[in-house]
Parts: C-alpha cells; sequence; structure tokens
C-alpha cells in the first residue's frame, strides 16, 4: 500500500473490513462458551513490576492541586483476576493495551489489541485445547503442534538444557556462530537467545506451536510444579514464525506472588528501572482468594496479520504509532 501523506491510515479499507468481522467471530465464539465480556480500566494508579515490561505513565491534575500518577495498563490481568476473586466466573476482554519502551517494528507497536480470558476449573493443558479451537476457528490451520519446555530443546538442539549451567549454555550458543556482547547473561537469558536464535527458525510455518512447562524461574505469574526440575505451569503459542499468545495455570498464592513481585523490584533496582508499587488490591483479591483458574492472553494485530497474510503489524490496525 503506497502512501504519500502522514494524515492517512496505515490500513487498506478492505483490512479494516475484515477485522471488524474477525472481532465480530472473536466474541461469537466466546458467547457460545458462555463466557461474560468485561471491561476494566485502561488507566490504573498501579501496573507491572516486570522488569523487561515498561508502562506509559500519565499525571491527573485534580481540583485539589495534588497530581496522581497514572499507568496505562499493560495487560487487563490484575483487573480481570480482581473480577473473579468476586464471583464473575469465566470472563473475557478485547481492549487496547499499552508498552513502553522500544515496543516499535514489523511485529510491535506501543498501542496495540489484546485478547484475555480466563476460565475456572482449567488448567494449562484445558486451556491450550481451548486456544487451539480457538486458533483453527479464526485461521483455519491445522491442529497445533505441543512440546514441553524441556522436549523442545531436545528435541530440536539435542540438549537439556535443565541439566546445564548458564556457562555451558554460552559455549553452545557460541558454537553455533552466537556471539552477543556483554557478560551479564543469566542461565534464563541464554535458554530465551538459544529458543529465539536456533529453536524458532526451526518451527513448522504450517502449524502452531504450543511450548508449555517452562522453568520455574520464568514462571511469571503461573503456579510451579514441583516436578525435577521444577516447572511453571504455563504456555506460548508460536505460528508462522510470530509469537502469537503467552498463558498460565494462574498463580493462587497472594503470599507467593508478593515474593515475586518483591523479586522483581530487586531486579528493577540492579537495572537501574525506576521503581513500580505493588498492586495491593491485587494482592488483596489474592488473599481473598482466586478460584483455580487458567488464562492466556492473545495478540489481536498479531492474529489478523496472520489472518490476512500481512507483513507488518500496521497494515492490521487503522493508524499506527507513527501516524497517531
Amino acid at each position: 500500500m503506497s502512501r504519500h501523506t502522514a494524515w492517512q491510515p496505515t490500513a487498506a479499507l478492505e483490512t479494516l473490513q475484515m477485522r471488524a468481522k474477525i472481532m465480530q467471530k472473536i466474541r461469537h465464539f466466546f458467547d457460545e462458551r458462555g463466557l461474560l465480556e468485561v471491561e476494566t480500566p485502561l488507566l490504573s494508579q498501579h501496573s507491572v513490576t516486570d522488569p523487561y515490561i515498561q508502562s506509559f505513565e500519565a499525571v491527573y491534575e485534580n481540583d485539589a492541586g495534588n497530581p496522581q500518577s497514572y499507568f496505562l495498563q499493560t495487560s487487563p490481568e490484575y483487573a480481570m483476576k480482581r473480577l473473579i476473586a468476586s464471583g464473575f466466573g469465566d470472563v473475557y476482554q478485547l481492549c487496547k493495551a499499552f508498552r513502553n519502551h522500544g515496543e516499535i517494528g514489523s511485529e510491535h507497536n506501543p498501542e496495540f489489541t489484546l485478547l484475555e480470558w480466563y476460565r475456572m476449573g482449567f488448567d494449562h493443558h484445558q486451556l491450550m485445547d481451548e486456544m487451539d479451537d480457538f486458533l483453527q476457528y479464526l485461521l483455519n490451520c491445522s491442529k497445533a503442534q505441543r512440546f514441553s519446555y524441556q522436549h523442545l530443546f531436545l528435541h530440536f538442539l539435542k540438549i537439556d538444557p535443565f541439566e546445564l549451567s548458564a556457562e555451558d549454555l554460552k559455549q553452545f550458543a557460541q558454537k553455533n556462530k552466537i556471539e552477543l556482547f556483554g557478560s551479564d547473561y543469566d542461565w534464563d537469558d541464554w535458554t530465551a537467545i538459544l529458543l529465539s536464535h536456533l529453536i524458532e527458525p526451526q518451527l513448522d510455518p504450517a502449524i502452531p506451536v504450543f511450548i508449555y512447562d517452562y522453568p520455574a524461574s520464568q514462571a511469571a505469574l503461573s503456579k510451579i510444579r514441583n516436578d525435577r526440575p521444577k516447572v511453571g505451569e504455563r504456555f506460548e503459542v508460536y505460528f508462522k514464525g510470530i509469537e502469537l499468545a503467552n498463558g498460565f495455570h494462574e498463580l493462587q498464592n497472594a503470599d507467593e506472588q508478593l515474593k515475586r513481585f518483591q523479586n522483581d523490584q530487586q531486579k528493577r533496582k540492579n537495572l537501574n528501572l525506576k521503581p513500580m508499587q505493588v498492586d495491593q488490591r491485587f494482592i488483596a483479591a489474592l488473599k481473598h482468594g482466586l478460584p483455580n483458574c487458567s488464562g492466556v492472553a492473545v495478540g489481536i494485530d498479531r492474529l489478523i496479520m496472520l489472518a490476512l497474510s500481512l507483513k507488518t503489524i500496521s497494515e492490521s490496525m487503522a493508524f499506527d504509532f507513527n501516524r497517531a
């Protein structure tokens, strides 16, 4: 699509017409399954502590002359879990989400559309089943392949990352001609590097791939299962070279969640990043009681890229960040 002036959209009319139909199909999928569509605030007094996700900060100027910081949400997760802890049951949401610092590219836009849904009583395997149905329904694709994190490395690289040190992984990367500047890469960094540089290019582009049971150190907001080694009950979805979704068998323990947030704070300090206050309303909801559930977040703009065979995320939305 040739564009000569910055006031014009980055998406073609036909694309936006198809986008509207896809959004209708998404709602139909969940309405048929009895999920409640909800809306939660985009501006919140708190945001994530994750050191690898940066938030946009906004200032509210009230009449009393006491400006208050709010944050554009990187995900509706905390608010949706507060609804679930209040007894709302199975819920889904289609909303805008925002991520600051470097999130611009062929697959990234600082403002993007996110689908997030939660299923009561599901573990991550049951949610993967539903996610698989969702992709087949929306993309008319094949049933997904599934690999545990450990099996993925064994299958494609013939190594078990859980039996190797960070130095071992570094040497393996160097043998495969991966050279990086800097020396402060830990075990999680090296496994992520091997996954992105050596495994992802080998994934079958014609079939969605689910990767599940991540290392406990990468559990994020998921439960940890006391296997040997311990694993986080989470999954990610890849299709045609694009990371499409991230799902969790959700952590219910408030004390453990608070501990993880505090660990994030220390990491942020080590990286010279601004500290983020812990969302105590979210912690209070967990203390009240989060039902056993699983949830997943899906990047809708990327999904539309796949559905319509677009080359960039800009083509999937009316105006990208540069034309906003």
